[in-house]
């Protein structure tokens, strides 16, 4: 993605139309089970179907929880750009929270599709929070050096 100095409508609709369609993948997969086109009663019962059902229930309650967070944002920004909210109420009440790590054990239960899925929310996550901290800080370009001694001096409380 190219630098931008500032967020503007375009950047954000696009953003917007990215995350409808990519929620919209992750409500079709994990309402479905292991796939759209499977049944989640096909799981084989025992351990191996409980870990598997289990592995479903707590990496989709994840993707979608950080789906559900990057359209907030994104809503946030649309209604800064159509007037509805101030920068600084989108300052204020509109930060990206952070999101939690997906469990190792858990993606390799899970079908390669399903897992490309959550690392594409993933990303589009991290994507997100970085034009987040950007905006949040004017877009500044600030040297290595320059963050690495403004951490320093604050660590040492000069």
């Amino acid at each position: 993605m190219a630098r931008t100095s500032d967020l503007s409508r375009p950047i954000i609709e696009a953003l917007y139309t990215e995350a409808l369609v990519l929620a919209d993948e992750v409500r079709a997969v994990f309402a479905a089970g292991i796939r759209p086109t499977e049944d989640l009663r096909a799981v084989p019962p025992g351990a191996h179907g409980a870990m598997l059902r289990l592995a479903l229930s707590t990496e989709g309650l994840k993707t979608t929880t950080r789906m559900m967070h990057i359209l907030a944002w994104l809503l946030n920004q649309r209604a800064y750009f159509s007037g509805e909210l101030t920068a600084s109420q989108v300052r204020r009440h509109g930060t990206l929270p952070p999101d939690r790590e997906a469990d190792a054990a858990a993606l390799a239960r899970l079908e390669p599709e399903t897992r490309a899925l959550i690392e594409e929310t993933v990303q589009l996550h991290r994507r997100i929070a970085r034009l987040d901290e950007a905006w949040r800080q004017g877009f500044a370009m600030h040297s290595p050096a320059r963050a690495f001694q403004q951490r320093i001096g604050r660590e040492l409380g000069g």
